[in-house]
This record gives C-alpha cells, structure tokens and sequence, in this order.
C-alpha cells in the first residue's frame, strides 16, 4: 500500500476526511466552549459580588 492509496481511502477519502475534520471540529469545541463559559460565569459572578459589596 503506497501513502496516495492510504490518502485516497479507496475511492472513499473525501467521505471519511470529511467525517475527520467534522469529529475533530467537534472534539475541540467540546474542549473549549465549557472554559469560555467558565471564565464568563466568574466574571458575571465577580461584577454581582463587586455590585452588593458595601
């Protein structure tokens, strides 16, 4: 098996590079959109603490 065969996936590579790209698309925003939501809530929580301090 030659690397273009590997790439070409006989006959089915842009099926299943497609179905790669979309599975890691999906993994990274996974991985990121809890963090951004987190660093929001805390400041959305810290400007609430620095609005009822005395």
């Amino acid at each position: 098996m030659t690397v273009q065969e590997f790439f070409a996936m006989g006959g089915y590579a842009f099926y299943v590079w497609t179905s790669y790209g979309i599975t890691a698309v999906v993994l990274i925003v996974n991985l990121l959109l809890p963090v951004m939501q987190r660093k929001q809530w805390l400041r959305r929580i810290a400007l609430k603490l620095k609005r009822t301090a005395p």
